[in-house]
């Protein structure tokens, strides 16, 4: 296989499975999206993320800091668009509410620890996640630790340019972007796609 052929796919891939970036997978540019490591229109991205979630077993979001803490103006909103995201897809919700290491004290059914992500991943038999307000640095971090070690099928929504690491990877993501994907879930449900 060679670079440029690279997908990222959901695991296990191994114990230290390569960065996407290093294999050839390149970030969007504004109005694109990545699907397994191939660059795609946004709004073929975003009814890949809507069908993933409603044919997943088990869908959780994973929102992070940028999320739940009400840090600046347009949080608490964008917040709530994602609690009726999960909604509108049937998903659970598991907070990442900061990133310092918690095990063995963790409970993964109430939270996620960025640092063992597989682990959560595991006891919940998560079969797709979607990453939201999870800094980039870390986000990349956890994403590669689920490629590597589960099954999971990652999905980052991400407020910058994206995540190689992702399966699906959406960038600039703001409001409108995410009643966007509610919209095109409820349409789908609609159609017959549970």
């Amino acid at each position: 296989m060679s670079v440029t052929e690279y997908r990222v796919l959901a695991g296990p891939e191994g114990y230290l499975p390569p960065a996407a970036a290093s294999m050839g997978v390149a970030l969007p540019e504004e109005g694109e999206a990545l699907v397994e490591g191939k660059i795609v229109p946004e709004k073929e991205a975003m009814r890949k993320i809507a069908e993933k979630l409603l044919t997943a077993k088990n869908p959780v979001f994973f929102p992070g800091p940028l999320l739940l803490w009400a840090w600046k103006e347009g949080v608490a909103e964008k917040a709530k668009a994602v609690k009726d995201l999960a909604e509108a897809a049937g998903a659970k919700i598991i907070p990442m509410p900061d990133y310092r290491p918690k095990y063995p004290m963790i409970n993964p059914a109430i939270e996620i620890n960025p640092n063992h992500p597989n682990l959560t991943i595991w006891h919940n038999k998560i079969d797709a996640c979607v990453f939201i307000g999870v800094h980039c640095h870390y986000a990349n971090v956890a994403l590669k630790i689920i490629r590597g070690g589960t099954d999971c099928y990652t999905i980052a929504l991400c407020g910058e340019m994206g995540h190689e690491d992702a399966m699906i990877s959406l960038r600039d993501v703001d409001l409108p972007k995410i009643k966007k994907v509610t919209e095109m879930v409820k349409e789908m449900k609609k159609e017959g796609l549970k």
